[in-house]
Order: C-alpha cells, then sequence, then structure tokens
C-alpha cells in the first residue's frame, strides 16, 4: 500500500511535468535548444511508471513471502505473482472495488490487507466462505458440519529461524476442488503462534487506521471449546497451512472483503531454492 501510494505520487508528478512542457514550457524555449534535464527525466520516466503503475495495480502484483505459515505450499522467501483482478478490479490505495468479477473459492491462496493494520498484507488459504459454519476440535476441521478428510502423506522437515532443525507431520487435504497439503505438529493449538506481529506494533499502526478490527482469540477460543463458528456475511475465515505455526482467523478475526488484493497464483523467484521457480500455487 506505501509502495502504491509513492508510485502514484511519482506518476502525478511526471505527468504534471510533461504536461506543462508540452503545454507551456517547450513554446518558451528556443528553437533548437535543448530540454532541462529534470524535463527530460520526467518525460522519459513517466509512461515506463504509468504501465508499471496499471499492471501492479489492475493486473498482476509481485510479493515476498515473509514467514513460514504457508508451509509446505510456500516457503519463506519465494517470490510470488498474485492476479489483481481474479476478485474484481479496485481503486489502488483505497481498495474500493469499481465493479465485481468473482468471489474468493474455498481452498484460494489469497493475499490481503490485515484487518488490524490494512497497511500489511498477509496471505493465507480460504478456508470458510460468508454462511459457513466452521469447527476446528482436535486439529480436524469440519464445515458447515462434514469433516475435511486429511491422510497423512509423511514427514516434512525444515529449518526454524532459531536454525533449529524440525520435523513434523505433512498431511493431504482438500478444501473445495483444491488439494493441497499443510502441516501439523503434536503440540496442542494455541492462540498466540510465533508469526504473530508485536501486539504493541499492532496497536501502534491501527490507532491511525480507519475501520479497523480489533485483535481477538474469541475464534481460537470457541473452537477451543469444540463450538463451530458462522462466518458472518461478506467475510471470509482464512488459515495457514502450518496449522500449528499461523496467525490467521483463529486469532485476529475474519477477513472482510474489502481488504482482499488478490489470488496468489505463480511462484517466480526463489534465491536459495531455484527448483521452485516456475512452480504454479494451489
Amino acid at each position: 500500500m506505501i509502495f502504491a501510494l509513492f508510485m502514484i505520487v511519482i506518476l502525478v508528478v511526471t505527468g504534471i511535468i510533461w504536461l506543462l512542457d508540452s503545454l507551456v514550457l517547450r513554446k518558451k524555449r528556443a528553437v533548437g535548444a535543448a530540454e532541462p534535464i529534470w524535463v527530460e527525466y520526467a518525460k522519459s520516466f513517466f509512461p515506463v511508471i504509468l504501465v508499471v503503475f496499471f499492471v501492479r495495480s489492475f493486473i498482476v502484483e509481485p510479493f515476498k513471502i515473509p514467514s513460514g505459515s504457508m508451509m509446505p505450499t510456500l516457503l519463506s522467501g519465494d517470490y510470488i505473482l498474485v492476479n489483481k483482478f481474479t476478485y474484481g478490479i479496485r481503486m489502488p490505495i483505497f481498495n474500493n472495488t469499481i465493479f465485481k468479477t468473482n468471489h474468493p473459492e474455498r481452498g484460494d491462496v489469497f493475499v490481503f490487507h490485515y484487518p488490524s493494520a490494512p497497511s500489511v498484507d498477509y496471505i493465507k488459504r480460504v478456508v470458510g466462505l460468508p454462511g459457513d459454519k466452521i469447527s476446528y476440535q482436535d486439529k480436524q476441521l469440519a464445515i458447515n458440519g462434514k469433516q475435511i478428510n486429511v491422510q497423512e502423506s509423511g514427514s516434512y522437515e525444515y529449518v526454524e529461524p532459531e536454525l533449529n532443525i524440525k520435523s513434523t507431520k505433512q498431511l493431504s487435504e482438500k478444501l473445495g476442488d483444491v488439494q493441497h497439503e499443510i502441516l501439523n505438529d503434536d503440540k496442542p493449538t494455541y492462540c498466540n503462534p510465533p508469526d504473530m506481529p508485536p501486539k504493541s506494533l499492532i496497536d501502534e499502526i491501527a490507532e491511525a487506521a480507519i475501520d479497523v478490527q480489533p485483535i481477538t482469540a474469541e475464534i481460537c477460543e470457541t473452537f477451543a471449546i469444540n463450538n463451530e463458528i458462522v462466518v458472518p456475511a461478506g467475510h471470509y475465515l482464512a488459515m495457514g497451512d502450518n496449522r500449528d505455526n499461523s496467525s490467521d482467523s483463529r486469532m485476529w478475526g475474519f477477513v472482510p472483503e474489502r481488504n482482499l488484493v488478490g489470488k496468489a497464483f505463480f511462484i517466480w523467484m526463489n534465491f536459495d531454492q531455484p527448483s521452485r521457480i516456475g512452480n504454479s500455487i494451489h
């Protein structure tokens, strides 16, 4: 969001200079006189910035995965592409929908503005759609009274931030039409995972935000006592594929439709694991 604002400012400045030169300054220069260097640069950069801004705002935008909350689907260090028009064309910065196309489907990997701090982008998997009844008991997900079948597919090893090698269970899960892998530890599910942003930071950002959703453990506590929770209209319930190490809807609530950014679909770079380049996201 901050980068988009920066691009708008540069686009407006270079556009004004280009227009001013075309309408006024060029007529005042002597015949054959060279353009001032600031005019030359502005006229050179304006069309490039315009194209980049249009593509990033309405077609596709790159993101970098900062944590392991979506392992094994996405790894920290993956650079991904996000389809910006899958869920509708939205106004840059304000994120207001210009016109709608599709809605998120169960199983989508989607990017959204974190409800309690909209300047922060999150990526998770769509688990609950508006009106769904969701329960999560003993690490078993159920949607509208039907348990989601999972099958153990082996073990998964990865290196934690403290450089400890960790081994956990890998399971195959199907949400909607999407078959994907998830991770589950043997430890109990808890409501404050390692990748949860510091509350002090979120509170500081949220103080200046408009219409923010406060951090809440209500959903996690509801699941803990084996109750169902209903996804409200215009909202989605999101979970990370690394189920026991993900800050998601169980900790901070639902994702409002107005916070949607787009659907992740492609890994275009990973400097540590080049073999991941070109993988589709599902």
